[in-house]
């Protein structure tokens, strides 16, 4: 069961940050995802969940909050985009950056 506090501070991540990234340090296709949206803003909020205490309750409260359980999970202006794949075709449609400047 995802604790509330996590839920909380999902949220309050999702809310509060223009770009919001949940990661593990040890993902190609995280890094692959910072890559790309570090090209466009250094302003993007990482967490690395595999190196926080509570990375494994945050991330079960991200999957009951979106349905994903997979890293990275990306949010510009507080919308759900995906991972990474979702942010490659993003890119590769000439759309990702005009979303990520559209909320900073």
């Amino acid at each position: 069961m995802v604790s509330q506090q996590s839920t909380q501070k999902i949220q309050e991540l999702i809310k509060s940050k223009p770009v919001f990234i949940a990661s593990k340090t040890y993902c190609p296709f995280c890094t692959a995802t910072k890559n790309t949206i570090n090209s466009i803003t250094k302003d993007a909020y990482i967490i690395e969940l595999d190196t926080l205490e509570d990375g494994s309750d945050l991330q079960d409260a991200l999957e009951e909050l979106t349905g994903q359980r997979t890293v990275p999970n990306v949010f510009i202006g507080g919308q759900h985009i995906g991972g990474n794949s979702d942010v490659q075709a993003l890119k590769s449609a000439d759309k990702l950056e005009d979303k990520i400047k559209a909320v900073l």
